[in-house]
């Protein structure tokens, strides 16, 4: 009745013939240089690298350890992106607002020749200006202009200077608290007669009272005059001065504009020219008008080169790990003085990653980006307005200086790494990531299961064997490797595309065999790796087999219980999986409860569970088209579980064991059960099918196998299966046996041993098992209805 839905023993396991290989050791493999299987991606990413739309940026798709950031950088390195217009970023001082430095870009190895023309323009104005205002034909032309208005003031003078004298009058230089002062002053006796002098003579009463009198009216005449004789004096003194003053203005002027004249020729930018002007004004501010303190032209005028940009053609490919936000903008260095922090320059500027992949591409991981604060949103902002801001207005830095840098125009383009999970969280919460990822490459999980997949996993070995030094495989051992493939990948006819799962353990089985002295690795280094690995996370697993052996977890493996049955569910440990059986129960009678979930009252079932555990309901009616309600309380719960239960797999195990409960038929405790139901009785497919039966298996194994023991499967499954060689000898042995059931009537027959019955004309067969169902369904009809 059950053999129609037992395995035969080859099903359990695939394996990989060594001789389809076609070597003997992978000395004879040529290592692989691209990356395998991932064709679709490739042709994407390639796509986002030569298209010059806007708005290529790709996402790049795909589980780690899939190569992806292998062949990102391996395109990148090969295929030799064109150039987008490198540049160099110059930044400099702003004259008129410090706090705001001015941006100068120049083209790929010109902002460093610029820096050094600058820095040779202030060693001219730091060492050779001053030598050229002392020159002998500037001094001559001083010394000309000197005696010009010397001149000038002599023929102002002499008029003013004789008429005082024909008057005994005379100007006169003192010493005032307001400084010196120019007063008028008697002469007598051909003595010219200061203040103190004449006060002298009139207490000495050597000058009579008509004397004073005269000469002090004609003292204050001529004061009068001498305000407007010494207005002309300085109008004449401030222009000749000034010619002076424009004499040597004009000379260091020319000087300036000499040495600059050529650099304006060499750097033709614009921002360039206009800072050579600037320079050109300020010199003369500070060498004539403001007299700034400790003024150092290689300190005012330094051109900050914010990244050297070779000009060898090729575009800047930058990987960043840490994409942090100062990481990936730069940021400003604080300054000190001894009395402590000072307000940074131009020159504390620093470029980030960014910067450094203007004109080519940048290697991001998404969930690292997105951990980062402010990383996002930076990098979003920076795409759309295809301008960099060291500082952007938003960002207030606690500890950094209040500079407001120009922004800098760039042009890069982003491959962004990352998870289905992160590509549909940004796809669904940013709505300016579609229009600024327009490219998906995507890495497919799997690769095919034949003779081109059997030829990837040698040249990845061969790679890495190359790569790491270690000891050559033999055939058998890379079919052992191919074999784990397919197993990790758990899909009929696909290996898994996770080549570091692989590489990992390609190198513990050479570790193994080194250990032991061998020379090659074989397919029993290879095993004796795959245990290693799973015992070192194996001790959740250990313990559980414990408690089940000492009777602390009860579980049946023999015998036939009523309302009971083995689901099976699973643990994750890292990488590994490990199955272990749970222990389903069921009690039932009358009443109109319905069938109730102890978990789901319990606050202990997860939303997938609770949804699973529902659909009982509709299968009951389903298979069970009474004509009377059904009118029974049921309650379904899993034994010993104190933790969260999710998951729709035990969803065929419970059905089962609620048919028993109501039937009363034991169900065969040897036999353990996982599976998803449908509302019309089909068994769907469940994850990690492999470990769950392993789990059993073990359970099994420790107690004493019997023959009697297996585990249900949904059919669907049964392509997937990559059992233990352990257990595939025991199925040969028919110590153990695997049932793969479409429909829960098959897997409701091997655990009760009876025919599940054929539905004809609204009713079952009387002794088949949902015969027995309808009928106890309608006693318990019955037991409800009021009596009397």
């Amino acid at each position: 009745m059950t053999d129609k839905t037992k395995l035969k023993w080859q099903d359990v396991r695939w394996l990989c013939d060594p001789d389809v290989l076609n070597f003997n050791n992978t000395t004879e493999v040529e290592p692989v240089t691209e990356v395998v299987g991932q064709d679709d991606a490739l042709e994407s990413l390639q796509f986002a690298i030569d298209c010059d739309a806007y708005g290529q940026n790709v996402f790049v798709r795909g589980l780690s350890g899939t190569g992806r950031m292998s062949m990102v950088s391996k395109i990148l390195r090969d295929v030799k992106p064109k150039l987008n217009n490198k540049k160099e970023h110059c930044y400099v001082a702003n004259f008129e607002q410090p706090d705001r430095p001015r941006l100068i870009s120049l083209a790929a190895g010109e902002g460093v020749k610029f820096r050094k023309s600058i820095d040779q323009l202030c060693a001219f104005i730091n060492d050779d200006l001053k030598k050229t205002m002392d020159s002998e034909a500037l001094l001559k032309q001083k010394n000309n202009a000197e005696e010009q208005l010397q001149k000038q003031l002599d023929t102002l003078a002499k008029p003013f200077e004789k008429e005082l004298a024909e008057n005994e009058m005379a100007m006169l230089n003192v010493k005032t608290q307001q400084g010196e002062q120019t007063i008028i002053a008697p002469i007598i006796d051909g003595k010219v007669i200061d203040p103190n002098s004449w006060q002298q003579l009139i207490s000495d009463g050597k000058v009579d009272e008509d004397t004073q009198k005269k000469l002090m009216e004609t003292q204050h005449q001529y004061s009068k005059k001498l305000d407007e004789f010494g207005r002309k004096v300085n109008q004449v003194r401030e222009q000749g001065m000034l010619e002076i003053s424009n004499l040597m203005e004009s000379h260091t002027r020319d000087e300036i504009k000499r040495q600059t004249k050529g650099l304006k020729r060499k750097y033709s930018e614009p921002a360039a020219i206009e800072f050579l002007v600037d320079i050109e004004e300020d010199v003369i501010d500070a060498f004539f008008y403001r007299r700034q303190k400790n003024y150092d032209p290689f300190e005012r005028y330094a051109v900050n080169v914010l990244l050297h940009q070779c000009n060898d053609g090729k575009a800047p490919v930058l990987v960043e790990r840490v994409p942090s936000l100062q990481n990936l903008l730069g940021t400003i260095e604080s300054k000190w003085a001894e009395n402590g922090p000072v307000m940074a320059d131009h020159m504390s500027i620093r470029s980030g990653s960014l910067l450094a992949a203007d004109g080519g591409f940048i290697v991001l991981d998404a969930r690292d980006l997105l951990t980062e604060p402010g990383a996002w949103r930076t990098l979003i902002r920076t795409l759309k307005s295809r301008y960099l801001e060291i500082v952007p207005a938003d960002m207030n830095w606690p500890g950094q200086p209040a500079l407001k840098p120009d922004p800098i125009p760039v042009e890069f383009r982003v491959i962004l790494l990352g998870d289905s999970g992160v590509y549909y969280g940004l796809d669904n919460q940013d709505p300016d990531f579609p229009e600024l990822f327009k490219v998906l490459s995507d890495f497919d999980s799997v690769i095919p299961r034949n003779e081109i997949g059997y030829k990837h996993y040698a040249g990845v070995i061969a790679k890495i064997i190359k790569e790491d030094g270690l000891l050559p495989f033999k055939n058998t051992a890379v079919a052992k490797l191919i074999e784990h493939g397919a197993r990790v990948c758990s899909q009929g006819g696909k290996l898994t595309a996770k080549f570091s799962r692989i590489a990992d353990l390609a190198r513990e089985g050479a570790f193994v065999a080194s250990q032991l002295g061998n020379e090659e690795v074989s397919a029993d280094h290879v095993s004796t790796a795959v245990k290693r690995t799973k015992k070192r996370a194996g001790l959740p697993a250990r313990k559980f087999q414990e408690n089940l052996q000492n009777g602390t977890i009860n579980l049946e493996t023999e015998g036939g219980v009523v309302g009971q049955i083995n689901g099976l569910a699973v643990i994750h440990a890292g990488p590994i999986v490990y199955g272990f059986p749970s222990r389903i129960t069921t009690s039932i009678g009358p009443g109109r409860a319905g069938v109730i979930d102890i978990e789901g009252m319990s606050g202990k079932s997860g939303s997938i569970h609770t949804k699973g555990f529902h659909i009982l309901g509709g299968l009951l009616r389903h298979l069970m088209p009474v004509e009377h309600p059904l009118t029974f309380s049921a309650s379904i719960a899993f034994e010993q579980s104190y933790g969260g239960i999710d998951g729709d797999s035990a969803s065929g195990a419970e059905f089962c064991c609620l048919i028993s409960a109501l039937t009363g038929l034991p169900i065969n405790q040897g036999f353990a059960m996982t599976g998803a139901i449908d509302q019309h009785g089909r068994l769907q497919a469940i994850g990690g099918v492999n470990e769950k039966i392993e789990g059993f298996f073990d359970t099994c194994s420790q107690r004493g196998l019997t023959g009697k023991q297996g585990v249900i499967i949904p059919a669907s499954n049964a392509k997937e299966l990559m059992l233990r060689s352990d257990v595939q000898d025991a199925c040969r042995a028919n110590q153990f046996s695997i049932h793969a059931v479409s429909y829960i009537s098959e897997a409701m027959e091997v655990l009760m041993e009876k025919e599940a019955g054929v539905l004809i004309g609204g009713e079952y067969p009387d002794e088949s098992i949902m015969g027995l169902a309808m009928k106890k369904a309608k006693e318990y009809w019955y037991l409800t209805q009021p009596k009397g």
